[in-house]
């Protein structure tokens, strides 16, 4: 059995021992991932972004992201990556809770501007 198909089997089974692993330790989980810690963060986030995530979760994320090198161009480019898949409703969504863990208050903007451009 490969090392792929032996992940794949420990996950397909639910295997307690490995998921608990994986849960635990930030740096075992990037290791078995494979990815580098740019991609793995991007990852992350989109996984935020499919599960309609509450805002404060996406803090931690954003964090990681920026301690591996991303910026934030390439964090709003994670939405703009995944709109054809998830569709326009969780990116809309999604957007003002990424904006709020980049330092950044859409809703104050459109308030103060009366306009999404200003």
């Amino acid at each position: 059995m490969s090392d792929i198909e032996r992940t794949l089997f420990k996950l397909a089974i639910g295997d307690d021992a490995y998921i608990e692993r994986m849960l635990a330790s930030h740096a075992a989980n990037l290791t078995e991932s494979g990815l580098d810690a740019k991609t793995h963060s991007l990852v992350r986030l989109g996984a935020l972004i499919a599960a309609d995530a509450a805002a404060p979760s996406y803090l931690d994320a954003i964090d990681s992201a920026r301690q591996s090198g991303t910026s934030d161009e390439e964090l709003v480019g994670c939405l703009i990556a995944i709109l054809p898949t998830l569709g326009a409703v969780r990116v809309t969504s999604a957007a003002p809770k990424l904006s709020l863990a980049l330092g950044y208050d859409v809703a104050a903007a459109l308030e103060e501007s009366g306009s999404p451009l200003g």
